[in-house]
């Protein structure tokens, strides 16, 4: 097999899992998207792996050895995100991602000058 095939397919996956990264509003399945996009690196990984060691006298599978770091570490994260995601949820009730985006902001500073200070002046 050439190594265009999975090169090809693996692009295709890696582009649709950044278009559900950027397009999707929905926690959980964004975290899907970057799933998509590990496994993509995986194939690439492992494609590249069987094709160098076809050319190379001594076989080290350096490939291999990294895909399974990267399911591991992607299983990890998606553990990590999805207990995050649990817990946003129950505090907020959505996991929407744009209604989520107000809470890293933060309040607004009071002090002179701020519409909170003008508020509080014009009802005094």
């Amino acid at each position: 097999m050439h190594l265009a095939y999975p090169a090809v397919l693996s692009a295709l996956l890696f582009c649709t899992g950044l278009y559900g990264v950027l397009a999707r509003r929905n926690a959980i399945l964004v975290l899907m998207s970057v799933e998509l996009m590990l496994n993509a690196v995986n194939l690439n990984l492992v494609a590249f792996d069987v094709w160098l060691s076809r050319a190379a006298e001594e076989t080290l599978h350096s490939g291999q050895a990294l895909t399974l770091f990267t399911i591991a570490i992607a299983a990890a994260e998606i553990g990590i995100g999805l207990a995050i995601v649990l817990a946003v949820h129950r505090n907020r009730g959505t996991s929407d991602i744009d209604k989520l985006r107000d809470t890293a902001e933060g309040p607004e500073p009071e002090g002179p000058g701020t519409p909170a200070a003008e508020k509080a002046e014009a009802s005094a």
